[in-house]
């Protein structure tokens, strides 16, 4: 089965690295996503809320571009800069995914990127 590159002009635009989602095999892997506001480039708020919320807005965005959508997704990992930002992080995941939620992981960034709190990666069906 052939995998097709998936891009949005609705989300961040990714590093020339790697492709904000790659569809495959009936599913949509969504790559590390931060919570850069597409229109300004630059990274949304500066509480784990507004940026937890950031980061869904763009996967959500991605997903229906590859003809996915959030309710669709099966499983998320969640990277924190500070694990003191678990509960408010939490506290809005828990606004877009109040029943039924994808299984999820979390991690710690593995760099220091100055403001950034948060990126999610997702995997959806397509």
């Amino acid at each position: 089965m052939a995998r097709q590159i998936v891009f949005s002009t609705k989300a961040a635009k990714p590093p020339a690295s790697y492709s904000q989602a790659v569809k495959a095999g009936g599913l949509v892997f969504v790559s590390g996503t931060g919570p850069t506001d597409p229109a300004t480039g630059a990274f949304a708020g500066p509480s784990v809320q507004e940026q937890t919320r950031q980061c869904l807005k763009n996967i959500e965005a991605i997903l229906e571009e590859a003809g996915s959508s959030l309710d669709k997704v099966v499983s998320a990992t969640v990277i924190l800069a500070d694990e003191d930002d678990f509960a408010g992080m939490n506290e809005e995941w828990l606004k877009w995914f109040p029943v039924d939620p994808p299984a999820r992981q979390g991690a710690k960034l593995p760099v220091k990127v100055p403001g950034l709190k948060i990126s999610i990666a997702a995997i959806a069906e397509a």
